[in-house]
Order: structure tokens, then sequence, then C-alpha cells
């Protein structure tokens, strides 16, 4: 549904001028003389906004705000109001507004208020449906989430590639969800009803790593008082994910290749060998290519798992499906700290979209978390490993806090030096302290 604005004055020429400046800022507008009119119009769906003048005979502005946010407590309504309901105005921003504009008003600060508080009704009904999302997706989907083109292309090859047997080799990024892509093909794969069995290579003690996956028998070294099953045994007719397997040691890769070629595997200790019935997907964060050519990772390992490989990707190459991934684990951190599940401000999920988020999904869980538990979900900290001086962190906090109201108040400078207790002349001159724009202030929304 296309956006529109609701403008309701009971000044004719007022209206026509409006309808105008509206027209020529390609705004679509219904320009309306009676509260009653507009209010007919309004619902938790409705994709635009409201502009009323306050002073109408019969029922007035502040009215028509009241019903409208008995419909929709986030629906964004923009006073029109005479220099003597001033006060009257800032009260009603109390109650709701969302701004208000006082007459004589020039058409660019009406058209900039007014696309202002589109963006922001976008946002929300946006947020709205992204959780309706969350609740309606299928399994996969709710795990891989994402409309991005590359998570598309890769929901569809895991659903492709779990309905075979083919062992499987994931790449990406520190975070990106390797662990849980591994999960959704051995879930819907025939494996799914039997054993998933996770091996961190990273973890695994070095001296231990062949006890670890192959199992021993009783007295096959030091302390083996008992017979062992290992990993891969233990995952009979199901799936082994090697997590990591760029960490293990080039003298176990030789064994690990093995055990995959052959399907079979010898207990330490032991002369028979043990056949296996399993799944093999291996995960790496780096590039295992560039590994063999720097003889860490053995060529002929890489050939025998890489024979399907599936990429997932970073946050950075699908921006917009940040929003939706934070609202699903802010849904999954709420229920886990046993909180209620709020509805994430517009300005913070747009915020989201624009951070860089090195450490990806786990980095955005992170942040979720917080927003859960009410702290700042955008605190991260530094990771440049530099050290600066008192005034240079007082300089990069006050920064901050600027940047931040810009964000919270849409980038309406009037309402962030009123916000932040300062006189306009002070609010411009910590702007060009510190190479704040006006363009930064307007994008920051």
């Amino acid at each position: 549904m296309k956006q529109t604005v609701l403008f309701v004055d009971d000044e004719e020429e007022l209206r026509h001028a409006t309808g105008q400046t509206l027209m020529l800022a390609d705004i679509p507008a219904t320009i309306l003389d009676k509260p009653e009119l507009a209010l007919a119009q309004i619902s938790r769906g409705f994709p635009g906004v409201l502009v009323t003048d306050i002073r109408m005979p019969g029922h007035d502005g502040l009215w028509l705000m009241r019903k409208a946010l008995e419909v929709d407590p986030e629906f964004p309504v923009i006073l029109v109001t005479g220099h003597a309901d001033v006060n009257l105005a800032v009260e009603s921003m109390r109650e709701g507004a969302y701004d208000f504009i006082e007459k004589p008003f020039a058409p660019s600060q009406l058209v900039s208020t007014i696309q202002h508080a589109l963006e922001k009704r976008r946002l929300t009904i946006e947020n709205r449906a992204l959780k309706r999302e969350v609740g309606g997706r299928d399994k996969l989907e709710a795990r891989l989430i994402g409309r991005s083109d590359a998570m598309v292309d890769l929901r569809k090859a895991v659903r492709t590639i779990a309905a075979t047997d083919a062992d499987v080799l994931i790449t990406g990024d520190t975070g990106v969800g390797k662990d849980v892509t591994a999960h959704a093909l051995h879930d819907l794969s025939a494996r799914g009803p039997h054993p998933f069995v996770h091996i961190n290579c990273a973890a695994l003690p070095v001296d231990l790593v062949e006890s670890e996956l192959f199992g021993h028998e009783a007295g096959a070294f030091p302390g083996a008082m008992r017979a062992r099953f290992g990993k891969f045994e233990f995952a009979r007719q199901g799936t082994v994910f090697l997590d990591e397997i760029d960490s293990l040691p080039v003298s176990v890769q030789a064994k690990l290749l093995h055990a995959i070629q052959a399907r079979q595997i010898t207990r330490l200790g032991a002369n028979e060998p043990v056949a296996l019935d399993i799944r093999v997907i291996a995960a790496a964060k780096t590039d295992l290519a560039a590994a063999v050519a720097a003889g860490t990772f053995r060529a002929d390992l890489l050939y025998r798992l890489n024979v399907v490989t599936l990429h997932v990707p970073p946050l950075s190459a699908r921006r917009a499906d940040i929003p939706s991934l934070f609202i699903n684990l802010a849904a999954q951190a709420a229920a886990r700290y046993s909180k209620q599940l709020v509805d994430v401000p517009a300005d913070v999920l747009s915020a989201m979209a624009t951070q860089d988020w090195p450490g990806n999904v786990r980095e955005l869980r992170n942040a979720a978390d917080r927003f859960v538990l009410g702290l700042d979900p955008l605190a991260r900290p530094a990771t440049d490993g530099t050290s600066q001086t008192l005034a240079q962190k007082m300089a990069a906090h006050e920064k901050s806090l600027i940047l931040a109201a810009l964000t919270a108040q849409d980038g309406s400078l009037k309402q962030t030096y009123e916000a932040l207790g300062l006189s306009r002349k002070a609010l411009y001159e910590k702007m060009q302290k510190h190479g704040i724009s006006k363009a930064d202030a307007d994008t920051e929304v």
C-alpha cells in the first residue's frame, strides 16, 4: 500500500496551498476539512501519517490525535498550531504527538517533517510485518532468516542437498551461522532422527584427538582404563559435523581422510575396523585452498570434503535481512531471560542495518540480548586496540550522544538540541567540532 498523508484543516486556503505543496513534493495526500473524515481512514495498518490543525470547530485536532493514537499508539501525528498554542502543542507531544509545526510555516519545513514521519511509519509497519513473519515461517526459514537473494539461494541449496547423502563443506566468516546451516541440513535429511554430533576441532586436545574421534580400547594408552566409543561411532546413522576443520593438525588429517573415504575407523589399540554409516559435514572459517597452498591442510582431504560447498554470507552482504534477524534474536532472548518482548523501535532497526557487524550473527545476537535486558543494543567495545586519552574518550562519547540524539529525533535539529538541553548555536558548534554535517543529521533517521 502506497504511503499517503491525511491533511485536516478547516481553512480552505490552507488546504489548497498544502495540497499544492505536497503535490509538488510528490507526496500523495488526502486533503480533508473534518476530523471525522480522517479518523475513518486511520487503522493500525494505515501506511501514512496525519497532519492536523489544532483549532477547528467541533472536534479539534487534539481530539483527532487522541482518537488516532487509540487506534495505533505509534501512529505519527503532526500538529499545526498558531503561536498562541505552542505550549499546548508541546504538551501534546507528551501525549504521543510526533511533531508540531507553527504557523506560518515554510513549505520546505512541512515537507521535511512529513518525510521523516513517513519514514518512521514505514519502519514501524515493516517491524510489525517482520515480527509476524517470525511466527509464520517454516522451520528452515525460521533458522536461516532473510529475504535477500543470498539467503533465498542458501535455503534452496540446503533443501536440495539435504535430500541427498553427499558430504558438505560449509564456508563463511566467523559468526555467520555455519553450525545452524549444518543442523538444518541434518534435520531436513533422512538422518534427522539420528544423532547429530558436533565436533569442535579447535577445542580437541592435541594428544587426544584420535581417541576423541575414533575411540580406544582399554589399555591403549596410560589412563585408558576401559574401552570408549569415539565421536564417529556415536554418530552412526546420523551426521558428524567437523567444525573449524582447518584447526586439525596435519598429522591427524590423513587418518581423518581414510575414515571419511572408507567409512570406517579403527579404535586406538584395536586391530579390527568398525564400519560407519554417517554423513560428514565440515566447516571452515578460513580459505582451505589457501591453507593447502601454505601446507597446513591436505589437498586430498579438501577434495574429499567439498563434494558440495555451501557459503553462508556475512551480514555485510545482506544488510536488508538485519532487522528481521534482530527481531527473531530478540524474541529468543526474551524467552531465554523470561522477559516480555517489547516492539523494537524503528530508529533502532534503522541503525542496526547501517552498522558494521564483524562478528556477524553472533555479534547481533549479543546486541539482541542487551536490548531485551534494557541495555543499549549498539554499545560494543572498541576492537582497534588503540588507547585514547581522557579528552579523546570524552569527545568520542559526546559525538556518539549527539548522533544518537539525531537518530532518536529522526534528524530534526530542533528536537535534537531541545532533547540535549542545548541552544541551537551550541549544537551547531559541537556538530562542527565533531565533523557532523547537516547531511549526517538528515540521514540519521
